[in-house]
């Protein structure tokens, strides 16, 4: 069985993300697109922080919600199995 588990409030750091987007096409394209759904650039917020920024809960709660789907396109892209489990935000 296989589960996937995504983090929740206070897993957050300036970085977090970049790698994704830097290897995964398709996690970079989930990034472009909050920062097109929110107006401003989460990504930036994310990859550059500053840490203070971050921890506001209306950019935490985007930025972990992003990161998280991003991972998962990353996932799915590179054909890893479907999860028979799923926990977390």
């Amino acid at each position: 069985m296989i589960a996937y588990i995504f983090p929740g409030q206070g897993s957050q750091n300036p970085g977090m993300g970049k790698d994704l987007a830097d290897k995964f096409p398709a996690a970079r394209q989930v990034f472009e697109e909050a920062d097109e759904a929110l107006g401003f650039a989460l990504s930036d917020l994310c990859f550059n922080g500053p840490a203070e920024g971050l921890q506001l809960t209306q950019n935490t709660q985007p930025a972990i919600l992003t990161t998280s789907v991003a991972a998962l396109r990353a996932i799915e892209s590179e054909g890893f199995p479907k999860p028979d489990f799923v926990a977390g935000h």
